[in-house]
């Protein structure tokens, strides 16, 4: 019984090293225009942040602010720190892939080489985990130097924000990998993605959903993330809880490059 399983592990062994060379060549594009990317990355949040968590923040405390005294600022501020990279995965899930598959045509570019359909996959899903690494990080400082976290836990919410982020780019890409045109991701993002970022915790507790909604707001892995980067930021920790939230996150990112590596095949390799 151990034969098959070690048969079927090998084509992530040879991929994982293969993919390198993938993420390779998406950082010497990123060398040529960082500034780009961590501009645009950074700007929507950071806004967010102070128009919502300090603007709006002043008449939520005010008024007598959440339960436990929690200052509305730190309450979104570790939920914007996992949103934002959960857009910027979603958003290069979505059009650079279908470029690299269909405009510019880089996969069947890099097809011609030793690299296969596993090796794009994995090496994206790298380049993705990087990006939101980065931005995590850039955004944990200035949640620090505003002074919205309240646990020095609060820097665990950046491996907590890249599984975020890994959750939704390898459905995301799976799905792009079976779309003849970008026309899918206008009602991807209007149904699902915007809608997501609104009502899975961010600004409130899902709890002030109506109550055939919050069924819902639990089978999203963004309400798992931002859980967790909450209660990792706020010093309140359950730990059965907390695993419940990885576990999801986890499940969702592994289902994604199952699925990625069947429709990343059909479409490249067939």
């Amino acid at each position: 019984m151990a034969l098959p399983s070690v048969w079927q592990l090998r084509p992530w062994a040879g991929a994982s090293r293969r993919s390198v060379r993938v993420l390779e060549h998406d950082l010497l594009v990123f060398r040529r225009g960082w500034y780009s990317y961590i501009l645009s990355g950074l700007a929507q949040p950071f806004l967010y942040l102070v128009a919502m968590g300090i603007g709006l923040g002043l008449y939520v405390n005010r008024n007598g602010g959440l339960p436990g005294g929690v200052p509305y600022l730190n309450y979104i501020a570790p939920a914007l720190l996992v949103t934002q990279a959960m857009m910027a995965a979603a958003a290069e899930s979505a059009w650079p892939i279908m470029g690299k598959i269909m405009w510019d045509k880089t996969y069947l570019a890099a097809l011609n080489t030793p690299l296969g359909a596993l090796d794009l996959l994995v090496g994206d899903l790298m380049w993705i985990a990087f990006r939101a690494t980065l931005l995590a990080v850039l955004f944990l400082a200035v949640i620090v130097l505003l002074g919205a976290a309240s646990s020095p836990m609060v820097v665990l919410a950046v491996p907590v924000a890249v599984l975020t982020a890994i959750a939704f780019a390898a459905p995301i890409m799976a799905f792009t990998a079976t779309q003849q045109s970008d026309g899918g991701f206008n009602a991807l993002f209007r149904f699902g993605i915007t809608p997501l970022f609104l009502f899975s915790g961010t600004f409130f507790p899902i709890e002030k959903l109506p109550l055939l909604l919050q069924p819902l707001a639990w089978f999203t892995p963004l309400y798992h993330g931002v859980a967790v980067a909450r209660s990792l930021s706020l010093g309140q920790i359950e730990p059965v809880a907390l695993l419940v939230h990885v576990g999801a996150l986890a499940a969702c990112a592994v289902a994604g490059v199952f699925a990625g590596r069947i429709t990343f095949r059909r479409r490249l390799e067939v």
